[in-house]
Order: structure tokens, then sequence, then C-alpha cells
């Protein structure tokens, strides 16, 4: 699950990340409010997985092994008896929870509320019972394949016996055949999928991974982490990189140099943008959520909070921006999930790891105001900068001077990385629409295989709503 060293919080860094707001007199409640679920009395509530009913109704995994149903006088539990359930999904009239050796298929046959059928829906990765073996997911693609995400093992104890695709997601065919799928993966603890369903995963900072990435998953990528390498070898791979693999050098030199390399379609900076991510949800609630229509909103852990991302294609691959969203949390955000009404709910558990808030666990739900922000909407690559779309139209006269640099990470097997070669970024030039809802800005350095920081001034809307959030971070491993 999440595993980080460092939690000390910067001042400076989190004034970046959330940039002060009440100064404007605007704050997030303005636009977005939480509301805290009423929990069974006594139970430790810890929301690790989250589903919705074909009737609307929440159904929620904890952690401990259990999953409880809301009902119309608070919830119910519906089954027990499973071990540490990370992840909870509906398919074909049954809920799913992936527990650590297995995806279990829960059924309530009687009609009684209660799970009577427990059936083994995909099995046949490794375990040791070493701590870190978690287990995410599951996700479900158009034909019926199953897909969980598996951590690491870690640690000396299982480095000369290795259990089978730890650090790989796997997929399930309805028959119940488990195959590799794609390999590289630290602590993969957020799985889901785009509106289109391609499937993306989150990892961890640690160990070749510098800061938390979101990763494209597809048959054969490879994604970084070297505890997979091993099974990598094996001849029913469908990863093929070398057995060994640079240690030090930066992600941007990684991308020529490394056989086999996929890189993150996003990173997400450090403390910038949180510290570990976790759940993924995609915003299909054709506006009932606010003006980020398609877009993913992703947990994080130790900020407990959500953020937001924008991706596009380049070339044939994806790639975009992340921003700020929702903070103050009562605790780490480990799983999402969205309602009928568009409301975004947050599973949380600290898990005994150190996170915001005042709470070790709990339920809550983001829900919109109707009153829209002054947002960055989409933060799209052009061949010679960057092209923003506002939420609202802004009022042209409030563009001052932007700000930015660029930056890599390494490539390397100590504990995640630094910002490293940095180089301020160069705006040549800023251009508005007639409807001052987009601004095109050409900057003179943009660079292949570098995050693209951004400081937008204070804008304003031609009705003086202030801009919510001023920074933006576009991850180009492409150029056009």
């Amino acid at each position: 699950m999440v595993v980080t060293k460092r939690f000390g919080l910067i001042t400076r860094t989190l004034a970046i990340l959330f940039t002060a707001t009440a100064a404007f007199g605007q704050t997030q409640s303005d636009y977005y409010r939480i509301e805290t679920y009423d929990l069974p009395q006594g139970v430790n509530f810890e929301a690790s997985g989250l589903a919705v009913l074909p009737n609307g109704r929440l159904a929620v995994g904890l952690r401990k092994g259990e999953v409880w149903i809301e009902g119309d006088k608070g919830f119910k539990r519906f089954a027990t008896g499973l071990h540490e359930i990370l992840g909870l999904a509906w398919h074909e009239g049954a809920l799913y929870a992936t527990q650590r050796a297995e995806v279990t298929k829960m059924r309530d046959t009687d009609g009684d509320g209660v799970a009577d059928e427990y059936l083994a829906a995909a099995r046949g990765w490794g375990v040791s019972g070493a701590y870190h073996e978690y287990a995410y997911g599951p996700v479900f693609d158009a034909a019926g394949n199953l897909y969980t995400s598996l951590n690491c093992s870690m640690g000396k104890a299982i480095e000369k016996e290795r259990p089978l695709w730890r650090g790989w997601v796997v997929r399930t065919s309805p028959e119940g055949k488990m195959e590799p799928w794609c390999a590289g993966f630290r602590s993969p603890c957020g799985i889901g999928q785009d509106a289109d369903g391609e499937i993306f995963v989150t990892d961890q900072q640690g160990n070749w991974m510098p800061t938390t990435p979101l990763f494209h998953v597809r048959k054969g990528a490879y994604f970084s982490h070297a505890d997979s390498i091993t099974d990598a070898m094996r001849p029913e791979s469908p990863v093929k990189i070398a057995a060994k693999q640079p240690d030090g050098i930066t992600v941007a030199e990684a991308i020529n140099k490394v056989q086999g390399y996929t890189p993150p379609a996003v990173w997400l900076p450090y403390v910038k943008m949180g510290q570990s991510g976790t759940g993924i949800v995609c915003d299909k609630s054709e506006g009932k959520f606010g003006p980020f229509g398609k877009q993913l909103f992703l947990g994080e852990f130790v900020l407990s909070g959500v953020n937001r991302v924008f991706l596009e294609k380049v070339g044939d691959e994806f790639q975009g921006a992340c921003f700020p969203f929702i903070e103050d949390l009562q605790c780490a955000a480990l799983a999402l999930t969205s309602l009928p009404d568009g409301s975004l709910v947050v599973g949380e558990s600290n898990r005994g790891w150190n996170s915001k808030g005042n709470r070790p666990f709990g339920l809550q739900k983001i829900v919109w105001t109707k009153k829209t922000p002054l947002e960055v909407e989409r933060m799209e690559l052009t061949p010679e900068g960057f092209r923003y779309s506002f939420t609202l139209p802004v009022d042209k006269t409030t563009l001052g001077a932007l700000t930015g640099q660029s930056y890599t990470y390494l490539f390397q097997s100590k504990y995640g990385s630094p910002e490293v070669d940095a180089q301020p970024l160069i705006f040549k030039s800023s251009t508005w629409s007639e409807d001052g809802k987009i601004l095109d800005v050409k900057v003179g350095n943009l660079r292949a295989g570098f995050v693209h920081e951004v400081e937008l001034p204070a804008l304003r809307s031609t009705d003086g709503v202030p801009l919510w959030h001023r920074f933006s971070y576009y991850t180009a491993n492409r150029l056009k």
C-alpha cells in the first residue's frame, strides 16, 4: 500500500500546492463541499474499496476483510472473512473484492442481504506472507477480463525466492485463466479506467520511483521497477527488456536508453502534488460534478486530498497535466468512486502511516455546489508551447507575467529523487482567444522527458471570480 520515507511537509511547497485562495475571498467549499458519512458504531471502517450497485447503493470494502452495503438505515454487513481488501467492483450481478491471494466473487443468492456464495474469480500470483504483498483492483474491460495490480514483495527476506508476478499487473480471463500483462511497478495502489476504458495505475515514490506516477497500462509495457525483471525473463512474459538496467541516469535519458522502458503519462511532483497516489476515478457524470468531464481524479494519501489529471495523446502515447483539486479530507484518501448524482466518494484509512487529518479512517463525499470556479480546464501541448483552456471567460487585463521551470528526475535504485536538471521556462508571448477562454503561450525551451511547471498570474474572470489554482504541471514525454 502506501510506503513513504518523507512526511515532513515543506511550508513553502505547500503554499505552492494550494495557492492562498482565502486571500482572494474564495474557499474550496464555494465550489465543492465535503460531506461525511455516518458509520456503524464500533467498526474500524477503513474504507479501502468502493463500488456502486445498479440500484445506486454504495458498497464499501474494509481493509480488515469485510464488505458493507448502504441501506435506508445506514450500512449493513454483507460479507466477512476476507484478507485485506484493497479494491471492490460490481460486475454482471456480483461484487468482486481483491484480497491478498485472490479476487473473490460474492453473491447473495437467497436475497437476505448477506453474501452466501464466495468464489475465486482470479488467482495465481505469488504470496509469501511478506508485509508489502498487497493486491489492488479489480478492473474489468469490455470483454470481461479482470485486471489486478500487485505490489512488489520488498525486503531481503524474499530475495532468494521471489513470489511470481510481484510488481506486475496481471489479467484474468472470464474463464479464470491468469496471464502476466505488464511489469515494473513498485506499489501500484490505484487502478482505474478513463472514459474509453483504457486502464491506468498510480504508483508510489520509492526505489526506481522518483515521485508519484500515473501509468497507462497495456500488454508488454515496462514501467521501471527492477524487482519485476526476474519474472520478465520467463518464457511466458510479454515484457521484453534487458536483464539489467542503468542506475543513476535521468528519466529523460532512460526514455531513449533503457530497453522497453515506458515512462508514466504524468508525473505528480513530490509534495507539490502530494506524496503517495492512490485510487483513480473518471468523471463520467456529464456535468454533474462540474466542468471537468472525462478527466481523471486521483486520491492522495499523505496529504489527504484528491488531485486532477487531464490527458491527451501525443503521437500514440498518453501524456498530460496534473492540477491540485481538493484538500482537507479527514484522513488519507485510499479509494474513489462516483455516485449516480455525480458526487465523488472517498474511502479513507491511514493504515498506521502518517497522513493529514485527525481521523484514522472514514468515508466522505465531495459534492459540486453548482458554482463554477475559474480554473484551468485543459492544458494542452502545442508545437510552440501550451494552450490553456479555462472554465470561465477571463478578464484579459488581469494577465501578468507567467513564471515556471522544467525538470526531470533520476532513474535510480535509491529511494525517490529530487527534481534535477532544472531550467527556467522562457515565455515568449501570450495570445488570448476572442472570448477570453483560451490562452496560447509560446515557450522557447520545451524539453522532451521533462515536467513543465507553470505558475499563472492572479487571473480573474470577466465576472471577477479569481483563479482557484494557479499551478499546473505538464509531463512532456514527447514534443509535437
